[in-house]
C-alpha cells in the first residue's frame, strides 16, 4: 500500500531462481574484492582492468534488484 500511495507500482515476487542467482553474484563479487585485496597489495595483477570487472559485476547486480525487486514508477 505504501508503494500506491507514494505512486510506485509494486513488483511481482521475483523466481525463485532469482535469489540463488544473486547469491552467487555476490560470492562471485566478494571474492574479486579480496582478489583485488590482495592484488593490488603484491603489484601483480593489471589492477585497472580487475577494478572494472569488478565495477561491472556491481553494475549488473544493482540492475537486476532493480528489474526484478524495485518498484517502478506507476504510469
Amino acid at each position: 500500500m505504501r508503494h500506491l500511495v507514494n505512486g510506485l507500482e509494486p513488483q511481482d515476487a521475483p523466481p525463485p531462481d532469482y535469489y540463488a542467482m544473486m547469491r552467487e553474484l555476490h560470492g562471485i563479487g566478494n571474492n574479486l574484492n579480496q582478489i583485488a585485496v590482495k592484488a593490488h597489495t603484491l603489484n601483480v595483477l593489471d589492477v585497472q582492468r580487475y577494478d572494472e570487472a569488478c565495477r561491472k559485476i556491481d553494475t549488473a547486480i544493482k540492475k537486476i534488484t532493480e528489474a526484478v525487486i524495485l518498484p517502478r514508477p506507476m504510469k
